[in-house]
């Protein structure tokens, strides 16, 4: 007696439908991921020949069948488990289908970031003197320059940036950092008067330049903010700057106050509360010039609020072109599910094949 196979129809029932569920699944990981080998899926093109070959064999085994019913011998009675045999077979080229979706490297990439390669240090020096209380710029020259500077901060997410502030003397109110939500807490925090009074220009800037002496960074760069004239510090401003262009680094310098006079402190009263008058301006500007002209940078005037912060908006434009940076992709690996299924798939195959159709004929 000859070997009956399951029906033909059987078997292109589910191909069909092993052909439905892996097209699906394909559809969503290609339209999701980045396949690192996408020719690897060229080799799909040799299972729907594999399925045409099986379901042209069972058609010819069914002829067969019938042909041999129709001359005497006895048909057997309908047996449910010979519909697991196309079962099989269709569990076997979907996961090969798997396995080759799998070897085509699915990667997903949604962590992008940009990541300054060599970025700019720079350091911030500004003058907290008496005058830079005076009321010629909103509310005074003090508050309105630290809105102004943290502003330009926010503008600069790549760069490392410090703090130095001085009056008699100079000290760092915070050294160069990333993290910026940090360096504007300690800017809003200075304040005038917590230190020697007096104006030291000279010193002001070299402490700014120790804080930048061990920087590996490709550009170097201290913007110097003052309202007066240096009568303080042991160190001059012209010599800071020849050691700044020793250093190669550049100084950009702000005179803040408007021309002529200005509504501010004169003195202070027993309670401490602060006497106001108009006051001749004392800027001086040619050192301030010099500074800049010495180490590459440039000298502003800023008499308002509105030249203040375009003369850091001039800067940061500047200094951006300096900054070099390189964009990558972070990719994770997503093949791993796919692996697993197929590797289900040939196992379920093989079981059926191994133990409910053994018996079979």
């Amino acid at each position: 007696m000859m070997r009956r196979d399951p029906d033909s129809w059987a078997f292109a029932g589910w191909l069909a439908i092993a052909a439905a569920v892996v097209g699906v699944l394909a559809w969503q990981v290609v339209a999701t991921y980045e396949l690192a080998y996408p020719r690897v899926l060229f080799a799909a093109l040799v299972l729907p020949g594999l399925a045409w070959l099986r379901i042209r064999r069972e058609r010819r085994s069914d002829a067969q069948v019938r042909v041999s019913a129709l001359r005497g011998h006895p048909q057997r009675p309908f047996d449910p488990l010979a519909l697991l045999r196309p079962a099989a077979f269709a569990a076997s080229l979907a996961g090969a289908a798997l396995l080759l979706l799998a070897m085509a490297r699915p990667q997903s990439s949604d962590n992008k970031e940009d990541i300054t390669r060599e970025g700019i240090d720079i350091i911030l020096a500004m003058d907290l003197s008496g005058s830079m209380l005076a009321r010629d710029l909103k509310p005074d020259r003090l508050e309105a320059s630290k809105a102004v500077a943290a502003e330009f901060i926010d503008a600069r997410p790549d760069d490392r940036i410090g703090l130095v502030v001085y009056e008699g003397e100079a000290y760092t109110q915070c050294p160069l950092t990333s993290d910026h939500r940090v360096l504007k807490e300690l800017f809003a925090a200075a304040r005038s008067g917590l230190i020697e009074g007096g104006t030291a220009v000279g010193m002001g800037l070299a402490t700014a330049l120790n804080r930048l002496r061990e920087s590996k960074a490709k550009s170097k760069v201290v913007i110097l903010l003052t309202d007066g004239v240096s009568n303080r510090g042991t160190v001059q401003p012209l010599d800071a700057a020849m050691i700044a262009e020793q250093m190669g680094i550049r100084v950009y310098t702000i005179g803040v106050g408007t021309q002529g006079k200005a509504y501010g402190p004169v003195g202070r009263l027993p309670n401490g509360h602060l006497v106001f008058d108009y006051v001749d301006v004392d800027l001086d500007e040619p050192t301030l010039q010099k500074v800049a002209s010495l180490t590459g940078g440039r000298y502003f005037r800023a008499t308002d609020e509105r030249k203040l912060k375009g003369i850091y908006q001039e800067i940061d434009r500047l200094e951006k072109t300096r900054t070099e940076v390189q964009q990558y992709t972070l990719r994770k690996e997503e093949f791993h599910r796919l692996a697993l299924w197929s590797a289900l798939l040939f196992l379920g195959a093989f079981v059926i094949e191994r133990t409910l159709l053994r018996g079979m004929v």
